[in-house]
């Protein structure tokens, strides 16, 4: 048999998929592809299973699958309890051994790529019933390969570019970014002409517009740091456009909606769970509750994270700060039912003075349901609170387009368009903000498209981290850090200042480390700048 390894050791997870990413394990698993994959329905199975494996605790659905992306402005969490992992990423002291970061954001990250590899290795020689069919298997691995290579490079730099099975014993190389982009920029390129536009009752699964999708983001992301490759504004605004302009996606109106419903339709592409089936998301619910607040059953919240002050304190006065934001905590009265309303603020009343997020309290249970799918809770009372919930990761939703097309065509040409202007008003104005100034520069223009994808993406999946990483923004806020922070507190002084930690060269900051087990695997590697 051959053996199949890939930085770590790994058995392949089969399952089943029907309708979506079904969570029933096959009893093939252990057995090579050259073994099994003889029809498209077992080959189904391994196709499943590269979305599922990023889906769980140990990958992207808790959150440590975000881990070194509490340095950037919109993510803070506890000040002491057993939140180390994020703690040390937020004071910008993330060092080699951290586990989550090397548990969840690159084991957890790698196996979707051998996932991958592992569908694309034997397609050739499955017999489907068409050639659509073929190219649709392919399209989704091509897709789902490009997404984790994109996660993997903003986050560690230099990578090795596996793109199939490798023996036991190589220990292959890292290369350069250019060439990991290189990559990632020939897999969408084949996962855009490989899928179809959609797949009727199948939500979960990569289309057409998913690869457009992504490749606006990779384009942009390729025009700042450490690439720098400006030419490639025009082609990050041109896909975006295509999605734009393909009409199948809109705004949800409400914007908390988009936060208590399941690919709905500004949902472009999104992981999908289910509690019941044994697969539920837990980056949401008991996970972003203030530790002040328990439930009528008793549960208390667990505050994982939270946002920064200075961060909520800038935010627009909108609909969507509203919805964003918890600023009034729900405090039980000590042997009652009754609970009182405390400011977020109160150094009396409550334990570290941050703002939480109120998006992600919520499952997609029906208000009043005692399903435990996230915080179940009235105006008054907290009945419920749950660690778990069925919502979706939605890791790219349609707001994200008209935002890379507003700012992408503003650098590509001589300044904002109308079009441009168009775009990021559809996003202010179901903010509940005003039309965008008219009349701004280039530059300005692009800083006003920074400044709402912040606030529209808060907490979400390393959006705000990846544009502080791309435009160099880490010296600018750890200064407004700083002087936002409590000087009361003195956990909230030594974390905002940098002078207090070992990160002083800010330019180190940017990418994580490489994990301390994969570099003793690798003694030929060599370990990221500053770490």
């Amino acid at each position: 048999m051959k053996l199949r390894y890939l930085l770590f050791t790994l058995l392949t997870l089969s399952v089943w998929l029907t309708g979506c990413q079904d969570l029933t394990e096959n009893p093939k698993a252990d057995l090579t592809p050259e073994t099994y994959y003889k029809t498209p329905q077992e080959l189904e199975g391994t196709i499943a299973a590269m979305y599922r494996v990023l889906c769980p605790d140990d990958a992207w659905g808790y959150i440590a699958g975000f881990a070194s992306y509490f340095g950037s402005d919109d993510l803070a969490t506890h000040p002491a309890s057993n939140k180390i992992d994020f703690r040390d990423f937020d004071r910008l002291q993330g060092d080699a051994g951290n586990g989550s970061m090397g548990n969840n954001q690159w084991r957890g990250t790698w196996k979707a790529i051998y996932q991958a590899n592992a569908v694309l290795s034997v397609v050739d020689g499955v017999k489907f019933p068409s050639e659509a069919d073929k190219n649709g298997a392919a399209g989704q691995a091509y897709f789902m390969r490009a997404l984790s290579y994109f996660y993997l490079v903003r986050t560690f730099g230099e990578l090795p570019v596996v793109t199939e099975s490798v023996d036991v014993d190589e220990r292959p190389g890292r290369q350069p970014v250019a060439e990991v982009y290189s990559l990632i920029l020939d897999d969408l390129d084949k996962a855009e002409r490989l899928l179809p536009e959609s797949w009727p009752g199948q939500p979960g699964k990569a289309n057409k517009y998913a690869a457009k999708a992504l490749l606006s983001d990779v384009y942009l992301t390729m025009t700042g740091w450490p690439l720098n490759q400006t030419n490639y504004y025009a082609q990050a605004a041109e896909k975006a456009n295509d999605v734009i302009q393909s009409g199948k996606y809109q705004l949800v109106p409400d914007y908390g909606d988009v936060f208590r419903t399941n690919n709905n339709s500004e949902a472009i592409f999104a992981l999908q769970y289910n509690t019941a089936g044994g697969l539920a998301r837990r980056s949401t619910g008991q996970f972003c509750l203030p530790q002040d607040e328990t439930s009528l059953a008793g549960e208390e919240g667990w505050h994982d994270f939270c946002t920064e002050i200075t961060f909520f304190r800038k935010a627009p006065k909108c609909k969507r700060t509203d919805e964003t934001f918890l600023t009034t905590l729900k405090i039980r009265k000590t042997g009652t039912d009754e609970f009182e309303k405390v400011a977020w603020d109160d150094f009396e009343k409550t334990s570290t003075q941050h703002p939480y997020f109120k998006k992600f309290r919520y499952g997609v249970a029906a208000p009043g349901s005692t399903a435990g799918d996230g915080l179940n809770e009235t105006e008054d009372q907290i009945i419920k609170m749950a660690p778990s919930t069925d919502k979706t990761l939605d890791i790219i939703r349609y707001p994200a387009m008209l935002l890379n097309y507003a700012e992408a065509s503003a650098m590509a040409g001589g300044g904002p368009t109308a079009a441009a202007y168009d775009a990021i008003n559809q996003v202010r104005t179901r903010a509940g903000l005003p039309d965008l100034t008219p009349g701004l520069s280039q530059t300005a223009f692009r800083d006003s498209v920074v400044f709402e994808r912040a606030y529209e993406f808060a907490g979400e999946m390393g959006i705000r981290w990846f544009d502080i990483v791309r435009l160099q923004l880490l010296p600018q806020i750890i200064a407004e850090r700083v002087k936002g922070a409590w000087q009361k507190d003195q956990y909230w002084e030594n974390e905002l200042n940098p002078t207090n930690t070992s990160a002083t060269n800010l330019s180190t900051r940017y990418i994580a480390p490489i994990p301390q087990s994969e570099m003793e695997r690798n003694p030929a590697w060599e370990q990221n700048p500053g770490y």
